[in-house]
């Protein structure tokens, strides 16, 4: 009891401390009175202290089952596992809203503590904005969304967790998504503060790519993390459906990756200035729009909080004061961000704008499919549904379209690029790619040419980074080259390992969709049935098996190929007596080159089980790939030029 109250002290006490950090330093930065700036790092660790003793009381709440709490009741139960009971902090409205205050406040706090070598007013300012976001989320937390709610009459059980949520993979899926999300707030913060100042520049481009950076690892492992939950967990055979709310994690990591890229450009040539500031505003605006569309409930989604609209009125309000005020301080103050590097048509900065260009525009083409529903709904009261065939037609060509570009652009010359000269080095990378992917039409039979192509786009991305690394060590022999290379900059090497990623994933997915196999049918126990080249057999089927909060009935499939047994499965449908509501559990046996992907269905009238089978070619190629996306991404994060930029940056001031 005294523990849950302290909590919901400490979380009124926050949004105090989060007004001063978003009005003093501020004043201070105008003022230029380093005093009040200074009070900006107190304030964000004050309140980063109190958000975590909140959170942790409301942690406490649901690991004793403290059913007094109207969230533990609404969320929890007494037999639930630890894990869930846990993740059930976070698996609601009200927790997962109190986990993102409290990363935002650690973001503050980390500028606090690491930020010494940024110039006082900048820091100043970037604390205030990100001290106004989160009186923003504070206020909201607890005037619409409060989880210290009592009962007057606990209840002896509590209605457990969503049973879709009671995974592993979801259990750590929204911590990494909020991770990113929130990161993006610290590229809007510095955006904000640049504009109020009227200053970017190289150094403040070095100092804003690390937040954007990290952001985008955290986006890149959340969405994997989320796509292969609903690969093995929704039982249906796929890895991404375009969900509203897929599509809400989809837009920011995009913007984020164009943020990336444009900001190489203002570091390295000081120009798109006004561009990148831009796509500060966007990305973090796209993450509360992912949030509104998450929170508000006028979109239906398999994981979506469901709740009243009322919410999401408030999201609108945080997501007109914040994205509509950037954006008009970028239209007062963007004419004064001019460019200082000139470039031509033909250049790495061309090729950066281009990126850029086809990430927006796929972003805002996701944008129009995931709202467009709603908005006819809304204007023309008519019922539509914007599928997988849509986002496909509208989205891939922008994505070939990137992997065409992206090894010719990585090799062209700043300022004044040589296509020719570029293009001799990729001549290879050319071959060998188009050769793949001719060996891969002619191995197929009856299929579509999209396998193929994808192998030969993944090809020319992968073998292209490569290329690009090798000519970066000079014309000496082979093995200075390579000794050479591995004495390259950290952030080449991940720049290089996170187009690899790239590659793999693009390809990846291509052969998902080209070449999986797929089998529905109702099967007798004891009865084989063809998959692809294996024979699967129905062994039995048991019911009413007791789990730790659930009841399950569970298949017996045996996997042989000519002859010997390759695996069995146990693939299961669950019912929560709790929740009354059932779930899939897909067997998958794991394979380098495919996964075997068997799910039971419910039993027919002539005794028979509905069985769905799947074999889903370089299924764990994707996951792969996504990883090492995040794992480029984490090498660049650890260059030295990061690390030494403040210190740069004084040095530099003091000889001027």
């Amino acid at each position: 009891m005294m523990i849950t109250e302290l909590g919901h002290f400490a979380l009124v006490l926050a949004l105090a401390v989060a007004l001063v950090q978003a009005v003093v330093p501020l004043v201070g930065a105008a003022r230029g009175w380093r005093g009040w700036m200074g009070l900006g790092d107190t304030a964000a660790l004050l309140q980063v202290l109190l958000v975590a003793v909140a959170f942790a009381a409301l942690t406490h709440a649901f690991v004793t089952s403290d059913f007094s709490l109207a969230l533990v009741t609404g969320n929890s139960h007494s037999a639930k596992p630890m894990l869930y009971k846990i993740s059930g902090v976070w698996g609601n409205h009200e927790g997962s809203l109190l986990l993102w205050s409290l990363i935002l406040a650690s973001y503050g706090a980390a500028v606090a503590i690491w930020g010494g070598g940024l110039p006082p007013t900048l820091r100043a300012r970037v604390l205030a904005v990100q001290g106004a976001i989160g009186v923003a989320f504070l206020a909201f937390l607890l005037f619409t969304s409060n989880p210290f709610l009592r009962l007057a009459n606990p209840p002896f059980d509590g209605q457990d967790l969503n049973p879709l949520l009671q995974d592993p993979g979801l259990a750590f899926h929204p911590p990494f998504l909020y991770l990113g999300y929130v990161g993006l707030s610290m590229a809007f913060s510095f955006a904000i503060a640049a504009l109020i100042g009227g200053r970017v520049d190289a150094a403040w481009a070095r100092w804003v790519r690390p937040w954007t950076l990290a952001a985008w690892i955290f986006l890149t492992i959340g969405i994997a993390m989320g796509s292969w939950w609903a690969y093995y967990e929704l039982g249906w055979g796929g890895f991404w459906f375009w969900d509203p709310v897929e599509n809400a994690s989809l837009m920011p990591w995009l913007f984020a990756a164009a943020l990336l890229h444009s900001a190489i450009v203002v570091e390295k040539r000081e120009s798109l200035k006004a561009w990148t500031i831009l796509l500060a505003i966007l990305g973090f605006g796209f993450s509360l729009i992912g949030t509104f569309i998450v929170r508000s409930g006028v979109i239906t989604s398999v994981h979506a909080f469901a709740n009243d609209p009322e919410r999401g009125v408030f999201i609108l309000l945080i997501l007109a004061v914040f994205v509509g005020g950037g954006l008009t301080l970028f239209a007062a103050r963007g004419a004064a961000l001019q460019a200082k590097g000139v470039f031509g048509l033909v250049s790495r900065e061309s090729a950066l704008v281009f990126n850029n260009l086809l990430l927006s525009v796929a972003a805002f083409v996701v944008f129009i499919g995931t709202i467009w529903p709603l908005v006819a709904e809304l204007f023309w009261d008519r019922k539509l549904s914007v599928g997988a065939p849509f986002f496909n037609a509208a989205f891939t060509p922008f994505i070939v379209a990137l992997a065409v570009l992206l090894p010719l652009g990585a090799m062209l010359a700043w300022k004044r690029g040589d296509v020719p000269r570029a293009g001799r080095a990729l001549v290879p990378v050319l071959l060998l790619s188009a050769g793949l992917a001719a060996l891969a039409y002619s191995m197929q039979t009856q299929r579509s040419a999209l396998g193929p192509i994808g192998l030969g786009l993944g090809a020319w991305v992968v073998f292209g980074s490569l290329a690009d690394l090798w000519g970066r060590t000079g014309r000496q022999g082979f093995g200075e080259r390579l000794a050479r290379m591995t004495r390259l900059p950290r952030a080449d090497w991940g720049k290089a390992t996170a187009h690899i990623g790239f590659g793999i994933t693009l390809f990846a997915v291509a052969a998902l969709l080209s070449w999986k196999v797929e089998d529905i049918r109702v099967v007798q126990p004891g009865e084989t049935f063809p998959l692809g080249r294996y024979d699967v057999t129905l062994v039995q089927v048991q019911t009413d098996l007791q789990g730790p909060n659930y009841l399950a009935t569970q298949a017996e499939l045996r996997v042989t190929r000519n002859g010997p047994q390759v695996t069995t499965l146990f693939p299961e449908k669950r019912v929560y007596p709790v929740t009354r509501m059932p779930t899939t559990e897909a067997a998958i046996d794991y394979g380098f080159w495919r996964d075997l992907y068997l799910v039971i269905g419910d039993q027919q009238e002539n005794g028979g089980w509905t069985v769905r089978s799947y074999i889903e070619p370089f299924a764990n190629w994707l996951w792969a790939g996504c990883l090492i996306m995040a794992l480029g991404g984490g090498i660049s994060l650890t260059d030295r030029r990061y690390r030494l930029a403040a210190g740069a940056a004084k040095a530099k001031a003091v000889t001027a």
